[in-house]
């Protein structure tokens, strides 16, 4: 995966029916970014990264920290997608579980960056 294009900027997932599990999202139908939605043809690939970064790297027992990284824990983890949308653009976007805050505990969905 080569990107031509790095973004990293705040986007606004689409879906045709909420995922059951918000902080497990499956791959959106499409994404709305500076302005313009961009409705996905095709999911890619899919990988996620349940790492601890930062001070949370820090904070776990090494046995629980084993096991949150093979699936997760609180807060910690991002869902990435590569998809082609209907333009026959390809973007990696993410959906980052961390909270913003203590009021919206809900995590936030980014564009990565274009192929």
């Amino acid at each position: 995966m080569k990107l031509t294009h790095l973004f990293v900027e705040p986007i606004q997932a689409v879906f045709d029916s909420l995922p059951t599990y918000q902080k497990t999202p499956p791959c959106p139908n499409g994404f709305v970014w500076r302005g313009e939605t961009y409705r996905i043809r095709q999911l890619l690939s899919e990988w996620v990264d349940y790492t601890r970064k930062g001070r949370m790297a820090k904070n776990m027992q090494p046995g629980h920290a084993t096991l949150a990284s093979r699936r997760g824990s609180w807060g910690v983890g991002r869902f990435s997608f590569e998809v082609e949308t209907e333009g026959g653009r390809v973007f990696v976007i993410y959906y980052d579980r961390a909270p913003k805050d203590s009021s919206d505990r809900m995590g936030s969905w980014f564009i990565f960056g274009e192929l």
